[in-house]
């Protein structure tokens, strides 16, 4: 079973990026940074106080026209205005999507915020604070009879940095509470995304009270498209190292401002 993360930066690299889904081979494909716009479709531009970008109107649609053997799966954080190349305006859904491929049984949901709660936002994004989630599904890997529940999240912005703060706290514990409700007893877990915090963060010993072990530790996360020194946002962990046949942190191709965190499970062993 493979497994993928990537924060898609909105599709803003999408010539790349199309190609790159063609060819990623993920069973379970955990998406950040996904928008939909009911009334649009190609290309939109992003702004808010602090960055201009151009983004898809409905990333999730483009991905799932190149994953139609996948089940997607999208839950919004917040919703705010973008503006297409005539200079309309329309509404547009960000969040999370994960794909999970069809030979693998979809047995389990589950959905929450760990910041905040969903917000409509007027004339502007905010640049911080903005309500995030995440996204679990549980599949059944067939070869071993064996549950695998993935955890996709998106850790808040906060332009102070990616330091500790109380708000990543609470952030942590309410992943970890969505983490412990989505899985069950036996299940291999795999916790990953765009976390935005650092490799020392307390949100790693939260999470390892659930037996979650941090494969990225303190290793480049980032792409040449991020020109800011600190390079470390996008984590993957998971409850079991040992069934880890590969992992990579997907250096090329750039689809995005981050890297790709690709992991390999060997044999999903069950727990007897």
């Amino acid at each position: 079973m493979r497994i993928t993360s990537l924060n898609a930066w909105g599709g803003a690299m999408f010539d790349d990026l199309a190609p790159w889904l063609d060819s990623c081979d993920a069973d379970v494909l955990c998406l950040q940074e996904v928008t939909h716009t009911p009334t649009a479709h190609g290309w939109t531009r992003f702004d808010d106080a602090d960055r201009s970008l151009p983004q898809r109107a409905d990333l999730l649609g483009d991905v799932r026209a190149r994953l139609p053997r996948h089940h997607a799966v999208f839950t919004a954080c917040d919703s705010g205005p973008v503006h297409d190349r005539e200079g309309r305006a329309h509404r547009q859904d960000f969040g999370l999507a994960t794909f999970a491929a069809g030979t693998f049984p979809l047995a389990g949901l589950r959905s929450g915020f760990v910041h905040g709660e969903y917000a409509e936002h007027g004339d502007r994004w905010p640049s911080g604070g903005r309500p995030r989630a995440a996204l679990a599904v549980r599949v059944l890997d067939r070869r071993s009879g064996r549950f695998v529940t993935v955890v996709n999240v998106h850790g808040l912005r906060d332009a102070r940095g990616k330091a500790d703060t109380p708000e990543r706290r609470a952030q942590a514990e309410r992943l970890a509470e969505l983490v412990a409700g989505a899985r069950e007893k036996g299940d291999l877990t795999v916790v990953c995304g765009d976390f935005n915090v650092l490799p020392g963060s307390e949100t790693f010993g939260v999470l390892a009270g659930l037996d979650l072990v941090d494969l990225v530790r303190e290793a480049d996360t980032r792409t040449s498209r991020y020109p800011r020194p600190v390079r470390h946002a996008s984590y993957l962990l998971v409850s079991e190292p040992a069934a880890v046949a590969r992992f990579e942190i997907a250096a090329a191709p750039e689809v995005s401002d981050h890297r790709a965190l690709v992991l390999d499970l060997w044999e999903v062993k069950g727990t007897g």
